[in-house]
């Protein structure tokens, strides 16, 4: 019974941890998310780029967070492979950093942390205190599951059960290093399943040889996540992950064998002053380090060999270079509302897409004249002009006089989202190459004030389109909440975008003189583009009751309307 019941808190614990450690990346990505590529891809050497990879693993307690962040940027063209390679390394040596702020014993500070997080969270309206909340919140949760690992484990430390097991794992230090790496897959964190061994090392629990073994099998299984996570990307984002694993797999297989070399391993935790947790931490730390120091140097020269391993033409079998997937509407005249509404969602999903398509390359357009990128966002726009065209044959043809009122509202704002995308693609087409054409023609140029504006607007409305997406699949309401803050966010960006230009005009910057026209064009263009796919959002909040009728003041001098 006592096995049992450990496995149950052993298992709480865990799953508290792994929530924990999510919200505070959560609360981190919807804070600064817009930012994160601007900072990724300004780095121009490998030292700067791992340095910066190293920060956003602190931050974000993922190294796996952070190589799919430099995976996509690299399967967008942001960064190339040498750098996208040295963001990860710097990752991998964050998140043990991270491990090592967490590991001491910080239980004095969760009080604090509960009250002032949960004040944030609860008591204010305000996007970035609420998010400031939510990670404060999710340190406490973090720093308590810690606690509970270390009170499941203690009731059964002189049981036969577990030395049992640690001997076994000490004497077979292949199978403690498959089983680390199996843990840190399966919990999807390394973070979390270094964290759950260092208790058990530091307890008694486990020997520290067979800590290290399983701590080595971790670092594998680290870079085993985004490699999974990646599956089905394009090359360019699938062979970063790879080298990594190459690097960290080769690497810790090395490192495996001169450990368990020594004769007494456990003697270490002996010599040691730090006590066998903290020993382990170091080794961690030390791991990172001393991979990270040897591979940087090799960074662009494994290119070539992961070319081999990862080839274009292994990613065009995996389909993601085939043409867009049909049309998803199904159904005649006599369809049901549920299968209407799913055929309907589907298909803007799609028209999503194709939008998303249209809109990653529009700073490409702004900085070389490309006719071909033109002529293939004309085609994509073609596309979505008969995909708004399929879907209003579709509703037409449904017999929305057999729904339920809220099905039948469902199919409008369904109906009326493929319209604001088929908009949101004109912008596209129709604006942003215009005002393209216009400045390669006057042979103008941006100042690089009103660029960085430019980029960060074009930055934060990529990640409100994929939110979007979310709330168009999922129909949740803190989901949309959220899309309609980083909707004004957008809007106050292009006020002060629009405010710090005209500074730049008083300050008498010619260059800025030259693009005005097409700057202040640009942005307002951007904040429309924002609002058409954010619209998603307001249907949902209407049918959770989180939506006013209007913003008019209905009390003016006392005078209330009937």
């Amino acid at each position: 019974m006592a096995i049992v019941q450990f496995i149950i808190e052993l298992m709480g614990a865990t799953m508290l941890l792994l929530y924990a450690v999510r919200m505070v990346r959560t609360g981190i990505e919807r804070s600064f998310g817009a930012r994160f590529r601007e900072v990724m891809t300004g780095s121009r050497n490998r030292f700067g780029s791992a340095l910066v990879g190293l920060g956003f693993a602190v931050v974000l307690q993922s190294s796996a967070a952070v190589a799919l962040l430099a995976s996509g940027f690299a399967a967008a063209g942001f960064v190339g492979f040498g750098t996208g390679l040295s963001l990860i390394l710097g990752a991998d040596l964050g998140s043990a950093l991270i491990i090592q702020i967490l590991s001491f014993d910080l239980s004095v500070f969760v009080p604090v942390l509960l009250a002032v997080g949960g004040w944030f969270f609860v008591k204010t309206e305000r996007r970035g205190l609420r998010q400031t909340g939510r990670i404060l919140m999710g340190i406490a949760f973090i720093l308590i599951s810690l606690q509970f690992l270390r009170n499941a484990v203690d009731p059964i430390r002189e049981s036969a059960f577990l030395p049992a097991i640690s001997g076994y794992l000490e004497a077979d230090y292949l199978t403690a290093f498959i089983v680390g790496a199996v843990l840190a897959f399966v919990m999807h964190s390394s973070v979390a399943a270094i964290l759950v061994l260092i208790t058990l090392v530091q307890i008694g629990t486990l020997p520290l040889g067979a800590g290290l073994s399983i701590m080595l099998g971790a670092n594998l299984g680290s870079g085993l996540i985004a490699v999974w996570l990646t599956r089905g990307m394009p090359a360019e984002a699938v062979r970063l992950p790879m080298a990594n694993l190459i690097l960290r797999g080769g690497f810790a297989l090395l490192a495996l064998v001169a450990v368990n070399k020594v004769n007494d391993v456990t003697a270490w935790s002996a010599v040691s002053a730090w006590g066998p947790g903290q020993t382990l931490v170091f080794a961690h730390i030390l791991y990172n380090v001393v991979l990270l120091l040897i591979s940087l140097p090799a960074v662009y020269r494994l290119e070539p060999l992961v070319k081999l391993i990862v080839s274009d033409r292994d990613t065009e079998r995996s389909g993601s270079n085939l043409p867009p997937p049909a049309r998803a509407l199904v159904g005649d005249a006599d369809t049901t509302a549920k299968t209407a509404i799913v055929s309907l969602t589907r298909e803007l999903l799609r028209m999503s897409e194709l939008v998303e398509r249209m809109f990653l390359p529009v700073i490409e357009l702004y900085r070389n004249n490309d006719p071909d990128l033109r002529r293939a966002l004309r085609e994509i726009e073609d596309e979505v002009d008969a995909s708004l065209s399929a879907v209003r044959a579709y509703v037409a043809a449904l017999p929305v006089e057999e729904y339920t009122r809220d099905d039948t509202r469902m199919v409008r704002g369904l109906m009326d989202y493929a319209i604001r995308l088929e908009s949101a693609g004109d912008v596209v087409v129709v604006v942003f190459t215009r005002l393209s054409a216009e400045l390669h023609k006057a042979q103008r140029d941006f100042s690089d004030e009103g660029w960085k504006e430019i980029t960060r607007l074009h930055a934060a409305i990529v990640h409100n389109l994929r939110l979007a997406n979310n709330v168009l699949v999922s129909d949740d309401v803190e989901s949309a909440r959220l899309l309609v803050e980083e909707k004004s966010e957008v809007k106050r960006a292009e006020r002060k975008s629009r405010k710090r230009h005209l500074d730049r005009l008083r300050a008498g910057n010619i260059v800025t003189f030259e693009s005005s026209n097409v700057h202040l064009e640009t942005i307002r263009a951007l904040r429309d583009f924002n609002s058409h796919i954010a619209a998603i959002a307001y249907p949902t909040l209407y049918r959770a009751g989180q939506l006013l009728e209007t913003r008019l003041i209905n009390d003016v001098h006392g005078v209330r309307k009937a």
